[in-house]
């Protein structure tokens, strides 16, 4: 699973924000919108159509996003929902520790009640 930049992360946002398919001048102008903290640090009122266009080539290289090229200006739409992306990465990492036990006991050690009997009740266990 790729790891994304801050650029990158401010624009997956605004796509799982925006399930329908939208273009590079829409999300340039969603991101001028929006506070640097929340547009991943970086100064988006002067980003360049051509930036976020560059940024959407890499996340679709990613196969986090797909184009529309059917119609111009292309449209972009993330591949997978946020909770899904999330999912892949804790897979991912969790796949990587050499005791996988020891980390799912952390993580279990550190949800709180609520996400305790989330999780009890999407296994079953309540």
């Amino acid at each position: 699973m790729a790891t994304l930049g801050e650029l990158e992360r401010a624009v997956m946002d605004l796509l799982w924000e925006h399930p329908e398919a939208i273009t590079a001048n829409a999300l340039r102008d969603l991101l001028s919108q929006r506070p640097p903290a929340t547009a991943g640090g970086t100064d988006t009122k002067e980003l360049a159509v051509t930036t976020v266009l560059t940024v959407l080539s890499r996340l679709e290289k990613k196969g986090l996003v797909e184009r529309e090229r059917s119609i111009r200006p292309h449209r972009y739409r993330s591949v997978t929902s946020r909770a899904e992306h999330t999912a892949e990465l804790m897979l991912e990492v969790l796949g990587s520790a050499p005791d996988r036990e020891a980390v799912l006991a952390r993580f279990v050690g550190t949800v709180t009640d609520g996400e305790a009997s989330t999780l009890r009740k999407l296994l079953g266990l309540s």
